[in-house]
């Protein structure tokens, strides 16, 4: 069974989370949402609340299969946890599914190696992703080996496909 983590901190775009964690539920794949801290209420953008299942302490990289980093505004503190960090950039080192959604990217400019790299994400984090070496491109959804990323909520079918195309292809 596939395994993929979905980051989650406060003001995450709920979109962006709840239709990735229901939808690869339905591939039947296991997901779990990896916090900063274990069994932690974090606040989405509107208000939603959901709770962590793991902490990115505890996570390691070789368990999983992908992770997925939601938008909003959680990216930004999501990056303030070295661990967070760590568990992103090691799974890109190890080649697995490294995808971000909007402001997910953020988290990709401190994590993962975007030189020469083709991305997209929400049109004002482009410089950030640009100045980390990265080739901008503005479309729904943008593959570059285990990379996948995309732009906004409206995206998100197109997301998902790529997602479920590349976790079932592995």
């Amino acid at each position: 069974m596939k395994r993929v983590a979905i980051l989650i901190e406060d003001l995450f775009d709920e979109r962006e989370l709840i239709y990735p964690y229901f939808r690869l539920l339905e591939e039947g794949y296991k997901v779990d949402l990896v916090g900063t801290d274990k069994d932690t209420v974090y606040v989405s953008k509107s208000g939603l609340k959901e709770k962590s299942t793991h902490s990115s302490k505890e996570v390691l990289a070789r368990d999983y299969d992908a992770v997925i980093i939601p938008g909003g505004f959680s990216p930004d503190n999501m990056r303030r946890c070295p661990e967070t960090v760590e568990f992103v950039r090691e799974m890109y080192k190890a080649n697995k599914l490294v995808a971000a959604i909007c402001h997910g990217p953020w988290m990709m400019a401190s994590a993962c190696d975007l030189k020469g790299k083709k991305v997209t994400s929400f049109f004002s984090i482009k410089d950030d992703l640009i100045n980390a070496g990265a080739e901008y491109l503005d479309e729904e959804v943008v593959i570059d080996g285990n990379l996948i990323t995309s732009r906004t909520p409206k995206d998100l079918p197109s997301f998902l496909k790529a997602i479920i195309k590349k976790l079932n292809d592995v």
